[in-house]
């Protein structure tokens, strides 16, 4: 374990990891990576598992595809509300004092995207379950955040591992990763978030209800399987902020100034880019 660290992408599969695989499949990032690693909450939108499908053939390093448990984070939800342990989304709640919406503590990030991308990048390096790293940097993670989600930088909480924006450097918005795909002959990739995100917002949920029926209707019916509480709540909980079951909301007023939005408050640098 001694020698110059891996490099290795943390792959999202949406707009900006996927432009930035590709640009250092072009040698336009260097050094070449030595793999990508995407991990797999299982929920992902179809369309985004045949785009990961094609980038895999495009690109000359390996990409790992790692999940926490079999079945992933829909089958984590629906073992909680049967009493098993939650490490979902934040979903919507109606807050204890009654006058806003609340929100559960959200698990899905550190359990599903963080920490099976961690564990892959140990097994790459040679640290073994229960070991300590060594006390120096092993592996430098690209993250594909771009210049307008430059807050969501964060360095690496392991002392092995150092936290590398590639996009940043290159002063690259999302429009520049959209563009530099359309300037190399490539498809646009799809938008990366697990189909019943509640973090999507109004235009998000409203392309995938007219565009992407399978999706909607999953999300639909996490919805309401998560309508009386999951382990540790017994408060009604909901997808959307309105806290109205989802095949009831009115989507065609968009994004108003409270609105989420996936570019403002997503999952940590991992998903969707």
């Amino acid at each position: 374990m001694s020698g110059e660290p891996m490099h290795i992408i943390s792959l999202g599969a949406g707009v900006q990891s996927s432009t930035m695989a590709l640009m250092a499949a072009a040698g336009e990032i260097t050094p070449m990576p030595t793999a990508a690693i995407f991990a797999d909450t299982a929920a992902e939108p179809r369309k985004v598992y045949e785009w990961l499908g094609w980038l895999e053939t495009q690109l000359p390093f390996p990409v790992h595809r790692v999940m926490k448990d079999e079945g992933g984070l829909r089958k984590n939800i629906l073992s909680s509300i049967d009493g098993g342990r939650f490490a979902g989304p934040p979903f919507f709640t109606q807050a204890l004092t009654g006058k806003s919406e609340g929100k559960l503590r959200r698990y899905c990030t550190s359990e599903f995207k963080v920490g099976p991308i961690i564990q892959q990048t140990r097994r790459m390096i040679g640290v073994g379950k229960g070991e300590r790293a060594p006390n120096q940097i092993m592996a430098i993670a690209w993250i594909g955040i771009s210049t307008d989600e430059a807050s969501r930088m964060k360095p690496s909480q392991d002392h092995y591992i150092e936290h590398r924006w590639p996009l940043i450097e290159l002063g690259m918005s999302r429009n520049d990763c959209l563009q530099w795909m359309r300037d190399h002959g490539y498809p646009q990739p799809p938008k990366s978030a697990c189909t019943f995100c509640p973090y999507h917002s109004d235009v998000m949920w409203r392309e995938m209800k007219a565009n992407d029926p399978e999706s909607w209707a999953d999300a639909v019916d996490i919805d309401k399987r998560i309508r009386n509480g999951v382990r540790g709540t017994t408060q009604k909980l909901y997808l959307h902020r309105s806290m109205r079951p989802l095949d009831q909301v009115d989507f065609r007023t968009a994004e108003d100034a409270g609105q989420l939005s996936m570019f403002n408050d997503e999952c940590e640098g991992m998903c969707g880019v």
